[in-house]
């Protein structure tokens, strides 16, 4: 599924106008943007929880040389399922 038609599915599910269904994922993904790069989790019960995590510097290999590289440390965002979620996939 793509943006468009996770918009499309929010639009008919909630009863909204394309138009007010792309808003509100628009700020959703806003504001998760913000929280997350303060450094905040977000925790939707059900569904899951995102949260950032720091990962170290490392070294690495380029595949196509098989010189070693460093990969410098970054914080990266984590997603972990809510029971629901599971749930329903399982």
């Amino acid at each position: 599924m793509n943006k468009a038609e996770l918009i499309d599915a929010i639009a008919s599910g909630a009863g909204l106008s394309k138009a007010d269904a792309k808003k509100a994922l628009d700020a959703f993904v806003d504001a998760t943007g913000k929280a997350l790069k303060k450094g905040d989790r977000i925790s939707l019960v059900g569904f899951g929880s995102f949260s950032v995590s720091k990962r170290e510097a490392r070294t690495g290999r380029n595949p196509q040389t098989g010189k070693e590289i460093k990969i410098a440390a970054k914080n990266v965002v984590r997603f972990k399922a809510g029971a629901e979620l599971s749930g329903a996939v399982n």
